[in-house]
């Protein structure tokens, strides 16, 4: 490992452990204030609870404190550790774990990440399947001590709230938009093709050398061809350069059905430069994170990121 990488992994090490530090002062000043509650499980009561339910299982002639512990939890091992669950239900696959205070930050350290340092709603979506007991004020604590968002919160506008685009069918109409990156050029790439789906809200991202209709098309053929083309393309770039996108792709593709479209609501402008900015905020934590200007190799990641996100204008 070269000296340069020795010392971004140190240094990501040293922020790791000062925003743990962080998370517990904050964590205990909170549990110390709060009402006795059974989801806080402190390490102590971890184990007990995993000592008494394997006995409640395994007792014959059981208390009503068995049968009560028996209704809210259960043991799995995993490897060779066990591990405290919600019992599972017939028909329901998903599997509920209890987390103790001391693994606390670890798990909302990597659904932070796993959501591109998504805020509350994101992490509860990607949480809340998973875990039985982990609160609301866990999840907004996290952010609160997380150096990147707060960096990227703090350059923050506030405008208009913009009400989400609602289509009815898959692939009826989707965006392309190339995103100017000139300030963190990776090589020959400058720019960033953005295509999105409008009713799923499904994304593809591609690193691009230039944002000319012909190098847009080229990429977007690759596309078409995995998930079929959409009934209509438009582009926050306008129809004219929609028109030559569509114009590029019928050389090569004659037979292809497609047609421009223009943004129909001021709204769904503001929604579409929201989600590209979004994209620019994600790849920029992600190359803050990882200390490296090939944003190239983090589009996949973010487009993953992007993906599993929740989003308010899906039910």
């Amino acid at each position: 490992m070269r000296m340069a990488e020795q010392g971004a992994v140190t240094e990501q090490e040293s922020r790791y452990v000062d925003m743990q530090r962080r998370f517990y002062e904050e964590l205990s000043n909170a549990r110390a204030s709060a009402a006795k509650n059974s989801v806080f499980l402190s390490e102590t009561t971890y184990r007990k609870l995993l000592s008494d339910v394997l006995k409640a299982k395994k007792t014959a002639k059981k208390e009503p404190r068995d049968y009560w512990l028996l209704n809210r939890y259960d043991v799995m091992v995993i490897g060779n550790k066990s591990k405290l669950i919600y019992p599972i239900r017939e028909g329901v696959n998903a599997i509920g774990f209890y987390v103790p205070d001391s693994e606390l930050f670890h798990v909302l350290h990597e659904a932070h990440l796993a959501v591109g340092h998504g805020g509350r709603d994101r992490m509860l979506k990607e949480l809340s399947p998973k875990y039985k007991n982990i609160t609301g004020y866990d999840i907004e604590l996290y952010p609160q001590i997380c150096g990147p968002c707060q960096k990227k919160q703090k350059g923050a506008k506030k405008g208009v709230v913009v009400m989400p685009m609602v289509f009815s069918d898959f692939n009826s109409r989707c965006q392309v938009d190339p995103i100017d990156f000139p300030s963190h050029p990776d090589g020959e790439y400058k720019f960033i093709m953005a295509y999105q789906d409008h009713l799923t809200k499904f994304v593809v991202l591609k690193a691009l050398k230039s944002k000319t209709a012909e190098e847009v098309a080229h990429n977007l053929a690759d596309i078409f061809t995995l998930l079929g083309a959409p009934s209509i393309l438009q582009s926050d770039n306008g129809r004219e350069f929609a028109n030559k996108v569509v114009t590029s792709l019928k050389q090569h593709w004659p037979s292809l059905k497609i047609v421009h479209g223009k943004l129909r609501h001021s709204q769904s402008r503001g929604s579409v430069e929201r989600a590209n900015q979004d994209i620019e905020n994600m790849l920029c934590t992600w190359m803050q994170d990882k200390r490296t200007d090939r944003w190239n190799e983090g589009l996949r990641l973010v487009k993953l990121m992007k993906n599993r996100a929740f989003h308010s204008g899906i039910k």
